[in-house]
């Protein structure tokens, strides 16, 4: 008997127009440990489209499980929600906020928004580490360094850190 790998409990599931598939390949493309699981298609009874329609993308997007849905124009992605990329360096915060922002002057404290409307933060481990510092000088540096930024930049929050 072969043991299944435990599977994720809570899975977001992204509302998209038409483009659940096109969406879900982009964001498997970028990051490592990342596929499409698997696409669901419409039933011949499909009440909102024609059978055979993409309706359900299953996707692994760096180890964590997430849907695809083609649900329609009805909603559409804004703020309130977004995807926080935990980024190693400068080069790969750089490397993703340039394949994921469609709007660069729209970019504001590491935020981006993709050219589906999703909104993603890109941030370096090196930002996490400096706003939980014990030293609240350090945290009111940093902090005040992120907020005049666009693109997080971590040389410039390491000298903001160290005063």
């Amino acid at each position: 008997m072969t043991s299944l790998s435990p599977r994720q409990k809570v899975i977001p599931c992204l509302w998209f127009d038409k483009q659940a598939e096109e969406a879900a390949n982009f964001y498997v493309s970028m990051l490592p440990d990342s596929r499409v699981d698997s696409v669901i298609r419409a039933p011949g009874d499909y009440p909102s489209g024609q059978s055979g329609d993409v309706l359900v993308v299953e996707f692994t997007l760096a180890g964590s499980r997430y849907t695809a849905l083609n649900g329609g124009p009805h909603f559409k992605f804004n703020e309130a929600v977004s995807l926080q990329i935990d980024c190693e360096d400068q080069a790969e915060v750089d490397r993703l906020s340039d394949a994921l922002s469609a709007v660069p002057e729209a970019e504001q404290c590491g935020w981006v928004k993709d050219r589906y409307g999703l909104s993603w933060q890109i941030v370096p481990r090196a930002m996490t580490e400096f706003l939980s510092d014990p030293d609240e000088g350090v945290r009111k540096r940093t902090f005040a360094a992120m907020m005049d930024m666009k693109r997080l930049n971590v040389a410039e929050l390491e000298r903001a850190a160290r005063g």
